[in-house]
């Protein structure tokens, strides 16, 4: 089968972005996942994160991924080493102004994204990458708060990073086409696999992906089949590598529930409300692998 002649016939450069310095802002689950997938390509990453402890823990926790890498024979230990030298947390802000890419990850509250990125307009220099690794809000009004908003840009990509190959790169409504370029670029540079998509809500997996979320909660709330064997189905019929209830506790049921509400308020679509369980388990403190229970039991 034959893709649809595309709008424009020049052919996208597989060059190198020739982006060697990336900062990162925001050292949680998906910041420290981001560094720990640029400095495996070599690049080094200053992870900004004002909370030292989480700077700490998530540090190690790379550590100990790049550790089990080494145990399994798949790097050695110089490479785990220079992996994590490559990787320099910080806790202001002002430390990325010098990078070539900025990647912001902090939390999902449009105000609080725009004053970041109304700092980073400020500080970094004009050729400067600034990317949102927003799933659900608008990379055009993130791009809002900036004065030069061809330069602003999503990398959104999936949790957990090291292990996805996927990053959507967005094209907000006055992204640039020479930073859409270097952007898709730089996803190649870290070998990861890019997808070029326009800024609309849940860009293009996540509306996809969480009405059909959504009805799995909604196919096991009503008792049609338990959490195993609807993830079974999902495994063995449509050859998912994991089942669509695992995969919620794997993300996070919280930041799931947002990214329905999110999606919910775009399209005001039954199909992506979150379901009334799911919130009840969100309320309860049930928030999957993070806290040690969701839709299975991970506490032991």
């Amino acid at each position: 089968m034959t893709p649809a002649t595309s709008t424009t016939s020049s052919t996208p450069s597989t060059a190198s972005s020739g982006i060697s310095t990336v900062a990162v802002i925001g050292f949680g689950a998906m910041g420290s996942g981001i560094s720990h997938v640029c400095a495996l390509a070599g690049m080094d990453v200053i992870a900004v994160e004002p909370d030292a402890g989480t700077r700490e823990r998530n540090l190690e926790s790379i550590g100990g991924f790049l550790q089990r890498a080494v145990d399994k024979g798949r790097m050695d230990a110089q490479a785990r080493s220079d992996t994590l030298d490559r990787i320099r947390p910080v806790g202001s802000l002002e430390d990325a102004f010098g990078a070539q890419l900025v990647i912001e990850a902090a939390i999902e509250r449009i105000e609080v994204k725009q004053e970041v990125f109304r700092e980073l307009d400020a500080g970094c220099a004009e050729d400067t990458i600034l990317a949102t690794n927003t799933s659900a809000l608008s990379v055009t009004e993130i791009a809002a708060a900036c004065e030069r908003p061809e330069r602003v840009c999503g990398l959104h990509f999936f949790n957990p990073a090291p292990v996805l190959p996927l990053v959507e790169v967005v094209r907000a409504e006055r992204t640039s086409d020479d930073t859409v370029d270097r952007a898709r670029r730089f996803v190649l540079d870290i070998a990861k696999e890019p997808i070029v998509c326009g800024d609309t809500p849940g860009f293009v997996v996540n509306r996809l992906l969480i009405p059909l979320m959504n009805d799995a909660v909604r196919v096991f709330a009503q008792g049609t089949a338990s959490a195993e064997d609807i993830d079974r189905g999902a495994r063995y019929g449509l050859n998912w590598p994991i089942g669509p209830l695992a995969l919620l506790d794997l993300v996070g049921l919280d930041v799931h529930v947002h990214a329905s509400e999110a999606m919910w308020e775009a399209y005001r679509e039954p199909r992506f409300s979150a379901p009334p369980l799911l919130e009840r388990m969100v309320k309860a403190g049930k928030l999957g692998r993070k806290s040690g229970e969701g839709f299975y039991d991970y506490r032991d």
